[in-house]
This record gives C-alpha cells, structure tokens and sequence, in this order.
C-alpha cells in the first residue's frame, strides 16, 4: 500500500462520512462520537495488524515508519461513517440490532478483505488455513463493538435520543 492510496482512502472515507452525517442528521456530538470511535478502533486496528504480522497471520506491506502509520490510522479514523450507522441500527433496534450488525460485519469481513489481497497483492498475503479468517472475523467485531462503544460514551447512548420517539412513532412505549 502505497501514501498516495492511503490519501486516496482518506479522502473517499472523508466523504462518505460526510455524506452519512447528513443523511443521518448527526449533531456535532455524534460526529465526535463517531471520529472518536473510528481513532480508538484506528489504534487497536495497528495493534492487530502487528500482531498478525507477528504470528505470520497476514504479511502486510506496510512501512512502519511515522508518517505511514499516521496517514494508516486516520484511514481508520475517518471511516466514521460506519459508527454514525451503527448509532442509527442501535438507536431503531437496540441491542439485537448491533449484535446482528456485528455478526453480519464478522461473516463479510474475511471474504472482503481476500477480495481486497486478491485485487491488489502487492498491499500483502495471508496465510493458508483458518486461523488468519477467524482472525479478520473477529478484526471486524471488535471493529464495531469498539467503534460503537467509544462513540456511545461520547455521544450517549441512541435509545435516548430525542428524535427516537419522533421518527418512530413510540411516544408512550
């Protein structure tokens, strides 16, 4: 994976991010949330990459240098889109909405990212067998259940959001 990928990415997520913010009419402390979210996941997510590194899970051609780093974790950081949709999945089906969610991200993640290392094999390859998919199974739980974890301490939690009672008629309930 190349800087010049990583400001590509960025920007795509930057945008995407914007475009959920408004169709999700997010106020200024979920976005927070979510950008807080998306950063803490970031941080694990580098820490998961070294230690599949270490284990020979995946090689990665990553350069582990500052910068790259930096630009490979705000990559993360601006997929905040993906907390400001689960904030909305929690806030209409609660708890069993996000497990579900969960669920569906850990079952999609693996074949995604093999899609991604069979299009691009010069960003890396991962092992045979399957340990390195259970490994990017659980990379992609831990990616919401974090993720949305931070953003509920930031945002609060979306059952007791405001709009709730207003979009889905549950005045009473």
């Amino acid at each position: 994976m190349t800087t010049q990928q990583l400001h590509l990415f960025n920007g795509i997520g930057l945008v995407a991010t914007i475009v959920v913010a408004v169709l999700t009419r997010a106020t200024v402390r979920r976005l927070a949330g979510a950008f807080a979210g998306g950063a803490v996941f970031g941080a694990a997510a580098l820490g998961i990459i070294a230690l599949g590194e270490k284990y020979a899970w995946w090689h990665m051609a990553i350069t582990w240098e500052p910068y790259f780093l930096v630009l490979l974790w705000i990559d993360f950081a601006v997929c905040a889109y993906v907390y400001l949709i689960t904030w909305r999945i929690a806030r209409r089906f609660g708890t069993r909405g996000l497990a579900l969610t969960t669920i569906i991200a850990a079952v999609i993640g693996p074949p995604r990212d093999y899609w991604y290392m069979s299009r691009f094999p010069e960003w890396g390859a991962y092992a045979p067998g399957a340990t390195p998919v259970i490994a990017i199974a659980v990379t992609y739980a831990v990616m919401v259940l974090l993720g949305h974890s931070v953003m509920r301490m930031v945002a609060g939690p979306a059952r007791e959001s405001p709009l709730r009672d207003r979009l889905w008629g549950l005045q009473g309930r």
